[in-house]
């Protein structure tokens, strides 16, 4: 029977604790909620310059509330991206680890949308209530954000692709520990880099019945070549309208001579035109072309989610940069970059590039070459004879 007082929830058996409050004694050994998460540190740590300064402004409490919570999600990133770093390393990847990578970066792509929705709090502070204390602020500023320097250095950003700051790398406006700090993450093994071997390997893109590379390559100019041809016969163009269609036909389709030439491809790899190695982005291909197959689903699913961060980090930067502009006008920030910095950052910072440039390549299902009947049961859930 259930006790009517509350109270005998925690004492019964011969008064040991089961539910409910502990036992008196025991309250000085019990885990509390507050000391668990550090409240009293967390919650002391909002100290306003204008404060200190004896002229408090009231949304300066916002401002930096919203920035520790950030950090506080870039610390979570951190976690996520070297755990899935460390499941990415192997050769071959252990496949039983790649649900939990896949779920990881998933986790990782959702605190960077909600990052995003924080600017919307953010903006809630005017222009004019900035202008109240921004100047207390200088020369700090959220450009020295050293854990999201390592997020970009982790997740695969390279340096080659960063804009100079005033010249300098962004490590020169970082304390001195900090930059030694992002600058031995750059030397370190990547997201980036393990993924690229993941694709590299697998096998399934050559098998002894199944070349892909030059499987596509053939379809893809029997379906170039079909196009070619019904450009040429429309007996709804003029000479003049065929002549412009034809061009800009052939020029759409020059693009795809650096995935039937490796040659080619390692040539503006080395030139940094592509990142991926020809052996990873062919995978890519195979496994985005042929997604519909059961075990290509989660391999797909990692490609797309690592795309979706890439993009996600993008519409946080564009934010960012807009927010800038709306707050600052053309005016630099307190660490001297300003909108116009941070807009091309949205533009030029994305580690996977090459996922985003594979729609260039793809063929319609009808147009893909069939897969032979060892590859489709290879690639099947439940093997059949």
């Amino acid at each position: 029977m259930v006790p009517s007082n509350p109270e005998a929830l925690a004492t019964e058996r011969g008064g040991c604790p089961v539910l409910g409050e502990p036992a008196e004694d025991d309250r000085a050994n019990t885990l509390y909620y507050w000391d668990y998460l550090h409240l009293d540190l967390l919650l002391d740590a909002q100290n306003p310059k204008s404060v200190e300064l004896g002229s408090p402004v009231h949304d300066e409490y916002l401002f930096i509330c919203v920035h520790q919570t950030a950090e506080l999600w870039f610390k979570q990133i951190i976690v996520e991206l070297e755990a899935v770093i460390a499941l990415m390393t192997g050769s071959p990847v252990d496949d039983r680890r790649l649900g939990v990578a896949a779920a990881r970066l998933r986790r990782v792509d959702q605190i960077v949308r909600l990052l995003t929705m924080h600017l919307d709090v953010l903006e809630t502070m005017t222009p004019l209530d900035f202008l109240d204390f921004r100047g207390y602020l200088v020369p700090a500023s959220g450009f020295q954000s050293v854990q999201f320097r390592l997020i970009e250095n982790k997740f695969g950003l390279r340096q080659s692709d960063r804009l100079k700051f005033e010249g300098e790398s962004y490590a020169a406006t970082l304390r001195d520990d900090h930059a030694d700090l992002v600058t031995v993450s750059e030397a370190e093994p990547t997201l980036f880099d393990r993924v690229d071997a993941w694709l590299a390997a697998m096998s399934f893109v050559r098998t002894e019945e199944f070349d892909f590379p030059t499987r596509f390559r053939e379809a893809a100019r029997r379906l170039h070549a079909d196009e070619r041809a019904r450009i040429s016969s429309d007996p709804l163009l003029t000479p003049s309208a065929q002549s412009k269609r034809l061009k800009v036909f052939e020029s759409g389709i020059r693009k795809f001579d650096v995935v039937f030439d490796r040659a080619r491809w390692d040539q503006e790899r080395a030139e940094g035109r592509q990142r991926l190695s020809y052996d990873a982005f062919m995978a890519a291909l195979f496994v985005t072309s042929y997604r519909d197959e059961p075990r290509l689903h989660l391999p797909a699913q990692v490609l797309t989610t690592l795309l979706e961060i890439d993009e996600s980090f993008t519409v946080w930067r564009q934010r960012h940069a807009l927010m800038a502009h709306r707050m600052l006008g053309r005016q630099a920030g307190t660490a001297g970059s300003g909108y116009a910095f941070l807009d091309e950052t949205a533009k030029r910072y994305k580690a996977y590039k090459d996922l985003f440039d594979l729609s260039t390549y793809l063929l319609p299902r009808s147009a893909l070459p069939p897969l032979p009947p060892g590859l489709v049961r290879d690639l099947a859930f439940r093997q059949s004879s």
